[in-house]
């Protein structure tokens, strides 16, 4: 059901609170069968004999002298009441009561009315078979509402302290689970937490400890990685530079040959930049307060400069600065506009803007290129993936992969969407983060 909680601790409070319930309307239903029940029988047992004393000649056939039934009346300051009698007295304001007239009508033999009055006193009314025209008064001492108070608070503060004490039970019992999700998504964005203290039941204490081994592992892992592809970049740049120098002393008449080495050279070179690129971690860079407008432009005029292709810049004038990884971010552009710059051949469309509505700004580069096949979109962020012919074929597959790398250290989304009017959009969005 939609309606129950999912998380651990909402299903725990969830159970107290179920368990506290039962538990109460348990204890309700017992108060009122065992407690209250017997009391009211207990009132409306001797408020009939006073009644059964009243009319006790009607009843047994014995004469009581006159002296002694209003030495009593006066005693228990009951008194009898026409009908006419009883609306002046407060009859009209008192409430019928069908529970005491059933139980009265079983004590006095007959069908018997019980209105019970509540203003500044209590008189129980009753309407006895044995005088149908009559009402006979008797005062209530001690049966105010508020004499049942402490019941209802007694009912509200077991609850409230029920409930108190399941969230604090749920909370100390999910606090370790919620530390250890925490971590694992540090971990999933390629960052490695200080281990984790085991605490909590045996159980959380069994799969902290081997989170922590797992997280020490692939920290191990990434530093076997990186040691490996610095050791590879270092051992394959020596002997390409060994080549480069020796194409430099080819004559004049093996041009065409020396072109052909240099190109691939510079290729593998590239190819080495991608790798140790896609390894690099890139939140070892310190967050600045950057504006995204004036780091866009940068690259633009970089490239542009570099390529001479014609680019159309849209910025949002109301862009203010954001912490984010600056050198980072650059290589995020730059890896856009390069792939832009491959697969097109006319105006690229430079945009940025702010997302309010998600509190999010972002850039966007659109070119005029072939676009993408909808069903490699997911793929393309995968490293060594490369995508269809249309946009692939060229480079080592880790441009998109290191791309999204970044983006998601930044917590951001990259979004690519087909062109109405054909090309591609490429969008990033990251999240404002104000300037401390």
């Amino acid at each position: 059901m939609k309606l129950l909680p999912r998380s651990s601790f909402g299903q725990t409070v969830f159970l107290v609170g179920s368990l506290l319930l039962i538990n109460q309307i348990v204890s309700l239903v017992s108060v009122l069968f065992y407690v209250i029940e017997p009391s009211y029988q207990q009132v409306n047992n001797l408020l009939a004999k006073q009644v059964k004393v009243l009319f006790i000649a009607d009843t047994q056939g014995i004469k009581v002298p006159r002296k002694l039934s209003e030495e009593f009346i006066q005693a228990t300051e009951i008194k009898v009441f026409t009908e006419q009698q009883a609306e002046q007295n407060g009859l009209l304001e008192a409430d019928l009561y069908p529970y005491f007239s059933t139980q009265m009508s079983k004590q006095l033999g007959g069908k018997t009315e019980v209105r019970i009055s509540q203003g500044h006193d209590y008189f129980f009314w009753v309407k006895p078979p044995q005088a149908p025209n009559y009402w006979v008064r008797m005062p209530l001492d001690g049966f105010e509402e508020q004499n049942f108070s402490p019941f209802t608070i007694y009912l509200i503060a077991i609850g409230i302290l029920s409930v108190a004490g399941g969230w604090a039970f749920a909370r100390q019992l999910n606090r370790p689970l919620k530390a250890l999700e925490s971590a694992a998504i540090e971990v999933g964005q390629g960052d490695f937490p200080d281990q984790l203290k085991e605490r909590g039941s045996t159980e959380i204490v069994a799969v902290t400890r081997a989170f922590n081994q797992m997280s020490a592992g692939i920290k191990q892992l990434e530093k076997d990685r990186n040691l490996l592809m610095a050791g590879v970049s270092h051992d394959l740049r020596t002997p390409l530079t060994r080549i480069r120098l020796a194409t430099e002393m080819m004559g004049p008449n093996e041009d065409y040959l020396k072109d052909g080495i240099v190109n691939d050279i510079e290729d593998m070179n590239m190819i080495i930049d991608q790798f140790i690129a896609f390894i690099r971690h890139h939140k070892e860079e310190a967050l600045e307060p950057i504006n995204l407008n004036s780091l866009v432009k940068d690259v633009v005029d970089s490239e542009q400069q570099n390529k001479q292709r014609q680019f159309e810049l849209v910025f949002d004038e109301n862009m203010t600065s954001q912490m984010i990884r600056p050198t980072a971010i650059k290589r995020v552009i730059t890896n856009l506009i390069e792939n832009a710059l491959r697969y097109s051949e006319y105006k690229i469309v430079v945009e940025t803007g702010i997302d309010e509505i998600n509190n999010m700004i972002y850039f966007s580069i659109s070119d005029s290129g072939p676009g993408i096949d909808e069903d490699d979109v997911v793929k393309l962020f995968e490293p060594f993936y490369q995508g269809d012919l249309a946009r692939g074929g060229e480079g080592s597959g880790l441009g998109l992969a290191i791309i999204k790398k970044i983006v998601d250290t930044h917590h951001g989304l990259v979004i690519l969407k087909n062109r109405a009017e054909g090309g591609l959009t490429a969008t990033v969005k990251l999240p404002m983060v104000k300037v401390v």
